[in-house]
Protein backbone atom coordinates (compact mmCIF):
# COMPACT_ATOMS: atom_id res chain seq x y z
CA UNK A 1 0.00 0.00 0.00
CA UNK A 2 1.21 3.72 -0.72
CA UNK A 3 1.91 6.03 1.89
CA UNK A 4 1.42 9.65 1.78
CA UNK A 5 4.79 11.79 2.12
CA UNK A 6 4.63 14.47 4.59
CA UNK A 7 6.17 17.76 3.68
CA UNK A 8 9.40 18.55 5.24
CA UNK A 9 8.60 22.04 6.31
CA UNK A 10 5.69 20.78 8.50
CA UNK A 11 7.28 17.58 9.55
CA UNK A 12 8.83 19.86 12.24
CA UNK A 13 5.60 22.13 13.71
CA UNK A 14 3.59 20.04 15.99
CA UNK A 15 -0.10 19.20 14.82
CA UNK A 16 -2.34 21.72 15.27
CA UNK A 17 -0.25 24.70 16.28
CA UNK A 18 0.25 27.38 14.11
CA UNK A 19 3.64 30.34 13.93
CA UNK A 20 1.95 33.24 16.06
CA UNK A 21 3.14 35.68 12.60
CA UNK A 22 0.01 37.46 12.41
CA UNK A 23 -0.02 37.99 16.40
CA UNK A 24 3.27 39.51 16.35
CA UNK A 25 2.45 41.93 13.02
CA UNK A 26 -0.48 43.36 15.32
CA UNK A 27 1.72 44.03 18.11
CA UNK A 28 4.34 45.23 16.21
CA UNK A 29 1.41 47.74 14.64
CA UNK A 30 0.58 48.73 17.94
CA UNK A 31 3.89 49.51 19.38
CA UNK A 32 4.34 51.72 16.12
CA UNK A 33 1.09 53.25 16.36
CA UNK A 34 1.72 54.08 20.20
CA UNK A 35 4.96 55.47 19.92
CA UNK A 36 3.86 57.67 17.15
CA UNK A 37 1.34 59.00 19.45
CA UNK A 38 3.28 59.37 22.33
CA UNK A 39 5.96 61.71 20.07
CA UNK A 40 3.01 63.71 18.71
CA UNK A 41 2.06 64.27 22.66
CA UNK A 42 5.31 64.96 24.03
CA UNK A 43 6.48 67.46 21.41
CA UNK A 44 4.65 69.95 22.90
CA UNK A 45 5.88 69.51 26.08
CA UNK A 46 9.06 69.73 25.46
CA UNK A 47 8.62 72.65 23.20
CA UNK A 48 7.49 74.67 25.89
CA UNK A 49 10.34 73.19 28.15
CA UNK A 50 12.47 74.05 26.11
CA UNK A 51 11.34 78.08 25.12
CA UNK A 52 10.69 78.24 29.05
CA UNK A 53 14.80 78.36 29.54
CA UNK A 54 15.35 80.03 26.46
CA UNK A 55 16.26 83.72 26.96
CA UNK A 56 13.30 86.17 25.70
CA UNK A 57 15.20 87.44 22.52
CA UNK A 58 15.84 83.47 21.45
CA UNK A 59 12.22 82.34 21.21
CA UNK A 60 11.16 84.59 18.04
CA UNK A 61 14.50 83.83 16.06
CA UNK A 62 13.70 82.17 12.70
CA UNK A 63 14.92 79.46 11.85
CA UNK A 64 13.69 77.97 14.89
CA UNK A 65 16.34 76.17 17.15
CA UNK A 66 15.67 73.70 19.88
CA UNK A 67 19.22 73.94 21.71
CA UNK A 68 19.59 77.67 22.90
CA UNK A 69 22.99 78.90 23.40
CA UNK A 70 22.54 79.00 27.09
CA UNK A 71 20.00 78.14 29.44
CA UNK A 72 17.94 80.83 31.43
CA UNK A 73 16.07 81.40 34.10
CA UNK A 74 15.26 84.81 33.57
CA UNK A 75 11.69 84.12 32.47
CA UNK A 76 10.85 82.34 35.91
CA UNK A 77 12.45 84.75 37.74
CA UNK A 78 10.03 87.24 35.72
CA UNK A 79 6.86 85.16 36.65
CA UNK A 80 7.63 84.86 40.25
CA UNK A 81 8.51 89.09 40.37
CA UNK A 82 5.11 89.81 38.49
CA UNK A 83 2.96 87.83 41.05
CA UNK A 84 2.36 87.07 44.47
CA UNK A 85 2.94 82.93 43.40
CA UNK A 86 3.67 81.71 46.86
CA UNK A 87 -0.02 83.01 47.66
CA UNK A 88 -1.57 81.36 44.85
CA UNK A 89 -0.19 78.23 45.20
CA UNK A 90 -0.75 78.24 48.44
CA UNK A 91 -4.81 78.98 47.68
CA UNK A 92 -4.78 76.36 45.04
CA UNK A 93 -3.18 73.74 47.83
CA UNK A 94 -5.79 74.40 50.67
CA UNK A 95 -9.27 74.18 48.18
CA UNK A 96 -7.83 71.44 46.10
CA UNK A 97 -6.57 69.14 48.79
CA UNK A 98 -10.28 70.06 50.34
CA UNK A 99 -12.15 69.68 47.26
CA UNK A 100 -10.31 66.32 47.06
CA UNK A 101 -10.46 64.97 49.86
CA UNK A 102 -14.72 65.65 50.62
CA UNK A 103 -15.39 64.94 47.22
CA UNK A 104 -14.01 61.30 47.75
CA UNK A 105 -16.02 60.98 51.53
CA UNK A 106 -19.47 61.98 50.07
CA UNK A 107 -18.82 60.25 47.10
CA UNK A 108 -17.98 57.38 48.89
CA UNK A 109 -20.75 57.75 51.38
CA UNK A 110 -23.68 58.25 48.67
CA UNK A 111 -22.19 55.06 46.56
CA UNK A 112 -22.17 53.45 49.88
CA UNK A 113 -25.53 53.60 50.33
CA UNK A 114 -26.86 53.15 47.01
CA UNK A 115 -24.63 49.85 46.75
CA UNK A 116 -25.59 48.43 49.75
CA UNK A 117 -28.18 49.95 51.73
CA UNK A 118 -32.29 49.32 50.72
CA UNK A 119 -34.38 52.12 50.91
CA UNK A 120 -37.51 53.56 48.66
CA UNK A 121 -36.40 55.39 44.77
CA UNK A 122 -33.03 54.24 45.79
CA UNK A 123 -32.21 53.59 41.63
CA UNK A 124 -34.41 56.84 40.41
CA UNK A 125 -31.93 59.16 42.96
CA UNK A 126 -28.85 57.34 41.67
CA UNK A 127 -30.13 57.77 37.58
CA UNK A 128 -30.89 61.75 38.36
CA UNK A 129 -27.03 61.97 40.05
CA UNK A 130 -25.84 59.97 36.61
CA UNK A 131 -27.81 62.77 34.84
CA UNK A 132 -26.11 65.52 36.35
CA UNK A 133 -23.04 64.32 33.73
CA UNK A 134 -24.71 65.11 30.85
CA UNK A 135 -25.65 69.00 32.57
CA UNK A 136 -22.79 71.39 30.61
CA UNK A 137 -20.87 73.20 33.47
CA UNK A 138 -21.31 76.25 31.93
CA UNK A 139 -24.93 76.31 32.24
CA UNK A 140 -24.75 76.27 36.24
CA UNK A 141 -22.62 79.44 36.55
CA UNK A 142 -25.08 82.22 37.16
CA UNK A 143 -27.36 80.38 40.04
CA UNK A 144 -23.79 79.08 41.56
CA UNK A 145 -22.86 82.67 41.28
CA UNK A 146 -26.14 83.85 42.79
CA UNK A 147 -26.73 80.90 45.92
CA UNK A 148 -22.83 81.93 46.90
CA UNK A 149 -24.01 85.75 46.63
CA UNK A 150 -27.03 84.86 48.38
CA UNK A 151 -25.22 83.71 51.23
CA UNK A 152 -22.36 86.06 51.53
CA UNK A 153 -19.51 83.49 50.02
CA UNK A 154 -17.84 85.11 47.43
CA UNK A 155 -14.52 86.03 47.22
CA UNK A 156 -13.29 83.41 50.37
CA UNK A 157 -12.33 79.86 49.91
CA UNK A 158 -15.83 78.62 50.42
CA UNK A 159 -17.48 79.85 47.00
CA UNK A 160 -14.55 77.86 45.27
CA UNK A 161 -14.96 74.89 47.26
CA UNK A 162 -18.86 74.20 47.93
CA UNK A 163 -19.61 74.08 44.12
CA UNK A 164 -17.00 71.44 43.25
CA UNK A 165 -18.24 69.06 45.72
CA UNK A 166 -20.92 67.40 43.61
CA UNK A 167 -19.22 64.50 41.54
CA UNK A 168 -21.61 61.99 39.98
CA UNK A 169 -18.91 60.45 38.55
CA UNK A 170 -17.12 59.80 41.55
CA UNK A 171 -20.00 58.44 43.13
CA UNK A 172 -20.51 56.18 40.03
CA UNK A 173 -16.71 54.74 40.10
CA UNK A 174 -17.02 54.15 44.02
CA UNK A 175 -20.62 52.39 43.08
CA UNK A 176 -19.32 50.30 40.88
CA UNK A 177 -16.46 49.37 42.81
CA UNK A 178 -18.47 48.50 46.14
CA UNK A 179 -20.85 46.39 44.05
CA UNK A 180 -17.86 43.99 43.16
CA UNK A 181 -17.00 43.28 46.60
CA UNK A 182 -17.61 40.49 48.43
CA UNK A 183 -21.36 40.53 50.63
CA UNK A 184 -19.77 37.71 52.89
CA UNK A 185 -17.58 40.44 54.66
CA UNK A 186 -20.49 42.44 54.77
CA UNK A 187 -22.96 40.01 56.82
CA UNK A 188 -20.18 38.72 58.75
CA UNK A 189 -19.45 42.22 60.04
CA UNK A 190 -23.46 42.52 60.30
CA UNK A 191 -23.75 39.28 62.48
CA UNK A 192 -21.40 40.61 65.00
CA UNK A 193 -22.88 43.42 65.38
CA UNK A 194 -21.17 46.14 63.24
CA UNK A 195 -23.57 49.39 62.02
CA UNK A 196 -23.42 50.34 58.90
CA UNK A 197 -20.90 52.73 59.28
CA UNK A 198 -18.02 50.61 60.96
CA UNK A 199 -18.92 48.63 57.89
CA UNK A 200 -18.32 51.49 55.38
CA UNK A 201 -15.20 52.90 57.92
CA UNK A 202 -13.35 49.97 59.27
CA UNK A 203 -14.28 47.30 55.92
CA UNK A 204 -15.41 49.15 52.65
CA UNK A 205 -12.98 52.14 52.82
CA UNK A 206 -9.74 50.37 53.31
CA UNK A 207 -10.71 47.60 50.70
CA UNK A 208 -11.29 50.89 48.21
CA UNK A 209 -7.97 52.36 48.21
CA UNK A 210 -7.70 51.64 44.51
CA UNK A 211 -10.63 53.43 43.81
CA UNK A 212 -9.86 56.40 46.27
CA UNK A 213 -6.72 56.93 44.72
CA UNK A 214 -8.26 56.74 40.63
CA UNK A 215 -10.99 59.41 42.21
CA UNK A 216 -8.83 61.55 44.25
CA UNK A 217 -5.75 61.81 41.71
CA UNK A 218 -9.10 62.83 38.73
CA UNK A 219 -10.60 64.95 41.30
CA UNK A 220 -7.41 66.76 42.19
CA UNK A 221 -6.08 67.44 38.72
CA UNK A 222 -10.23 68.88 38.04
CA UNK A 223 -9.82 71.72 40.67
CA UNK A 224 -6.51 72.29 40.17
CA UNK A 225 -6.45 73.60 36.67
CA UNK A 226 -10.22 74.85 37.34
CA UNK A 227 -10.07 77.97 35.90
CA UNK A 228 -13.64 79.53 35.04
CA UNK A 229 -15.33 79.32 38.45
CA UNK A 230 -12.36 80.59 40.79
CA UNK A 231 -12.10 83.35 38.22
CA UNK A 232 -15.58 84.36 38.78
CA UNK A 233 -16.10 83.56 42.35
CA UNK A 234 -12.95 85.12 43.45
CA UNK A 235 -12.68 89.42 43.26
CA UNK A 236 -8.76 89.96 45.03
CA UNK A 237 -5.99 89.04 44.06
CA UNK A 238 -5.13 87.70 47.41
CA UNK A 239 -7.74 84.48 47.04
CA UNK A 240 -6.74 84.06 43.65
CA UNK A 241 -6.08 80.61 42.61
CA UNK A 242 -2.48 79.24 40.81
CA UNK A 243 -4.64 79.30 37.24
CA UNK A 244 -6.37 82.59 37.52
CA UNK A 245 -3.29 84.91 38.82
CA UNK A 246 -1.04 83.08 36.34
CA UNK A 247 -3.88 84.18 33.54
CA UNK A 248 -3.68 87.93 35.10
CA UNK A 249 0.11 87.89 35.10
CA UNK A 250 0.14 86.75 31.70
CA UNK A 251 -1.43 89.25 30.58
CA UNK A 252 1.01 91.68 31.03
CA UNK A 253 3.51 89.44 29.08
CA UNK A 254 2.08 90.38 25.68
CA UNK A 255 3.85 87.80 23.50
CA UNK A 256 6.33 87.57 25.74
CA UNK A 257 6.81 83.57 25.31
CA UNK A 258 9.41 82.60 27.62
CA UNK A 259 7.30 84.00 30.56
CA UNK A 260 4.04 82.41 28.95
CA UNK A 261 5.89 78.85 28.93
CA UNK A 262 7.46 79.47 32.27
CA UNK A 263 3.68 79.97 33.78
CA UNK A 264 2.13 77.00 31.81
CA UNK A 265 4.93 75.07 33.45
CA UNK A 266 4.68 76.21 37.21
CA UNK A 267 0.88 75.52 36.74
CA UNK A 268 0.88 71.79 35.27
CA UNK A 269 3.79 70.78 37.41
CA UNK A 270 2.10 69.68 40.82
CA UNK A 271 -0.72 67.95 38.36
CA UNK A 272 1.86 65.86 36.25
CA UNK A 273 3.54 64.87 39.70
CA UNK A 274 0.12 63.41 40.81
CA UNK A 275 -0.11 61.35 37.51
CA UNK A 276 3.74 60.29 38.12
CA UNK A 277 3.35 59.00 41.58
CA UNK A 278 -0.47 57.76 41.25
CA UNK A 279 -0.45 55.72 37.74
CA UNK A 280 -0.59 52.56 39.27
CA UNK A 281 -3.51 52.98 41.72
CA UNK A 282 -5.25 55.33 38.53
CA UNK A 283 -5.55 51.45 36.74
CA UNK A 284 -6.41 49.62 39.68
CA UNK A 285 -8.97 51.73 40.36
CA UNK A 286 -10.75 52.04 37.02
CA UNK A 287 -10.12 48.51 36.42
CA UNK A 288 -11.81 47.70 39.45
CA UNK A 289 -14.87 49.98 39.24
CA UNK A 290 -16.49 48.61 36.18
CA UNK A 291 -15.12 50.94 33.47
CA UNK A 292 -12.68 48.53 31.87
CA UNK A 293 -13.63 46.98 28.57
Amino acid sequence: MATQSIPYENATQPIGTTTPVRGKAGKGAIYVILTIVGIVWIIPILWSIDTAFKPESETTTIPVSWIPTHFSLQAFAEVFQAGDLPRWYFNSIVTTVLITVLVVLLSSMAAFAFSRIEFRGRGIVFWIILAGIMVPAPILIIPLFTEMQTFGLIDNYWAIILPQLASPVAVFIFKQFFDGLPPELEESARMDGASPWSIYWRIWMPLSRPAIAAVAVFIFVAAWNNFVWPFIAVTSTWNMTLPVGLATVQTSYGVHYAQIMASAILGGLPTLLAFLFFQRQIVQGFAGSGLKD
